[in-house]
């Protein structure tokens, strides 16, 4: 008979897994964007989103009525492509993973937040104040979704395969990869005209935050590693910015 616990973490690492647990980071942050600014003109969403959706834009086509339709089309194909491990498909394994990834949340604001105090001596970062509580709601879900999705999922495992042909030993690669994608997701925070003031103690300390989620992401896979952000978000406008 096999580990159930070892079959869950084997389960829940899979592709098919991944997609239908993230799903609802994307249709309740597409919601509440909507909800929370229903002022067109001045809609706030996360960088990341923006870089996508602007590419969208450039064809003229509508950004989110096109991000809805890629959805719809990666979704029919994981399905068809996991077929096979749908039929075993395990509900019950989704409030499990929620609970690991607020456990994880918890952890990494344990950790981020007591190395940068103690290496610098300060806090880590100031949540948004000028926002509603559900325009940062919907901004912390859509941290969880976008930022993953390129900071991980995209970037991580592009970099793996390139450091993977430089060094030739896997260890290696996905350490060089995680590192360098860490470094470039603590920097885009500082970049255009809605970026932060560039601060030390900031940049460590979504430095070690991207360095956690590179390697989640890594171990556990994109589901699991974009709700682990998602709540670690959650937890800070709610108790630290509310």
């Amino acid at each position: 008979m096999n580990n159930p616990v070892k079959q869950y973490f084997s389960n829940t690492h899979t592709l098919l897994y991944s997609f239908l647990y993230s799903l609802p980071l994307f249709l309740i942050y597409e919601g509440l964007i909507i909800i929370s600014q229903p002022n067109a003109e001045q809609i706030v969403r996360i960088s990341v989103d923006v870089w996508m959706k602007s590419v969208f834009t450039y064809f003229g086509v509508n950004a989110v009525s096109f991000s809805l339709l890629v959805m719809m089309l990666l979704g029919f194909f994981i399905l068809y492509k996991e077929r096979e491990r749908l039929k075993e498909l395990r509900f019950s394994y989704f409030p499990i993973m929620l609970v690991e990834c607020l456990i994880y949340a918890i952890v990494i604001a344990f950790i981020s937040n007591t190395l940068v105090s103690l290496i610098f001596n300060m806090s880590a970062s100031e949540p948004i104040q000028s926002l509603s509580y559900l325009q940062k709601l919907a901004l912390s879900l859509g941290a969880g979704l976008y930022e993953e999705l390129f900071f991980r999922v995209i970037l991580v495992s592009l970099l793996i395969l390139l450091f993977n042909k430089i060094f030739g030993k896997k260890w290696a690669a996905v350490t060089a990869a995680v590192t360098l994608s860490a470094l470039l997701f603590s920097a885009v925070h500082y970049t255009g005209s809605m970026g932060d003031m560039f601060t030390l103690n900031s940049f460590a300390y979504r430095f070690l935050f991207g360095l956690i989620l590179n390697g989640l992401y890594v171990w556990r896979g994109f589901g699991v590693a974009a709700w682990t952000h998602a709540l670690y978000d959650v937890l800070v406008i709610s108790f630290l910015g509310g």
